[in-house]
């Protein structure tokens, strides 16, 4: 059997359609798109059919979609733009679990003066609305809010948050890199003024993604030079990657029931499984409120490190945690924010699925998984029941 990939939050296979679609624009298509001759408006042409494509996805306006180099950027841009056209606004709302290119934004915004609040959530990793109410103050001058957790899939209640960012006055930006294409988005129905995406997190090449501004927002350009994508981010447009995260937007919207239908069943089955045979197995995470495709699952009192490497040696991929601290033995911060044992924080498993994934691969994920474990040597401590949410 070939590897079997369920690391899918970290990044999904491109689909072959969106490869097959980006080909001409690696090889005839190369023209600049902000040339005037007919090629290079061809070029133009491809990028603005991916821009619908792209805004179809979020039920959105075409020119509401800024093209980015990816989910990291789309942030810096939402939040370091608002900050900029907010100057004697000095403090800013989001929580502890935000993706590492969030929290290290904040970090870094602090040591350059302003204030930042992160909000903690409760043992299942559910955020409160009145929390997020309550940290408001007068000065402050963004809300920056993940739409799904990377490591459990926990849902926040952005249309909460939403309205009480309006009624505040406050901007609310949302970090959607791992919700869009997995579940519907209607940010015409969202009282959201920003929202990040990731081409490579919903089958479409690495490299790319986009940010959704609301229509009078002001916001503050990250690079200056050319005029592209109506001045808030000057550079030659990635045209290939551009014209990939299109199609794969289109596709997205093709399958969205079934990431809702078969994902989300194949999910639950790998989950249920996992839990009656292995004793010492213990989920995270809120069992509603969450992404069809993710299961985050604590192996008491082992090492992640060792599940990865013993799962890796037999060919089935997974994660400790997100990708992007998937080099470090340092605990997860989500997990942490959760209040979570430190013997289940260390024992962290991420199960992330796609529309790629099939029943067979579960099936045997399940099969040999007690056995592998078993290999990592006896428990030293007995395991504590989970505070199930």
């Amino acid at each position: 059997m070939s590897a079997i990939y369920l690391d899918n939050n970290a990044t999904t296979q491109p689909d072959p359609r969106v490869v097959d679609a980006m080909l001409p624009y690696l090889r005839e298509g190369y023209a600049n798109p902000s040339s005037l001759h007919l090629p290079g408006q061809q070029v133009r042409h491809a990028i603005e059919v991916a821009r619908g494509q792209v805004a179809a996805l979020l039920h959105s306006q075409a020119r509401r979609i800024v093209f980015t180099s990816g989910g990291t950027e789309s942030n810096h841009l939402a939040i370091r733009g608002v900050l900029g056209g907010r100057p004697k606004k000095r403090h800013i709302v989001t929580t502890a679990v935000e993706h590492d290119c969030v929290l290290r934004l904040c970090e870094q915004l602090e040591r350059e003066g302003y204030e930042v609040t992160r909000l903690g959530v409760d043992h299942a990793g559910r955020l409160d609305p009145d929390a997020v109410e309550a940290a408001i103050r007068p000065d402050t001058a963004l809300l920056s809010i993940m739409h799904a957790n990377n490591e459990t899939g926990v849902i926040f209640p952005i249309a909460e948050v939403g309205e009480i960012a309006r009624r505040h006055g406050v901007p609310l930006h949302v970090d959607a890199a791992q919700s869009a294409g997995k579940i519907p988005i209607d940010i015409e129905a969202l009282p959201v003024d920003l929202l990040s995406l990731a081409a490579h997190k919903l089958h479409g090449p690495k490299g790319v993604g986009a940010l959704y501004v609301r229509r009078g927002l002001r916001l503050r350009p990250l690079l200056l030079g050319g005029r592209q994508e109506h001045d808030l981010r000057a550079g030659t447009e990635n045209v290939p990657g551009i014209v990939g995260f299109g199609v794969a937007a289109e596709l997205a919207v093709e399958h969205l029931a079934e990431e809702d239908g078969r994902v989300r069943a194949l999910r639950d089955r790998l989950e249920t499984r996992i839990l009656g045979r292995i004793p010492y197995a213990q989920r995270f995470g809120d069992a509603d409120a969450r992404l069809p495709n993710t299961a985050s699952i604590g192996f008491a009192t082992l090492e992640a490190e060792a599940i990865l490497l013993v799962m890796s040696n037999h060919g089935i991929c997974v994660s400790s945690g997100s990708a992007c601290s998937s080099g470090s033995l340092e605990p997860s911060h989500v997990l942490q924010a959760m209040g979570l044992e430190a013997e289940l924080i260390h024992g962290a498993v991420r199960f992330s699925l796609s529309r790629f994934t099939t029943a067979d691969e579960i099936d045997h994920v399940v099969a040999v998984l007690p056995e592998l474990l078993d290999r990592l040597g006896p428990l030293t401590t007995p395991p504590r029941p989970l505070r199930q949410g």
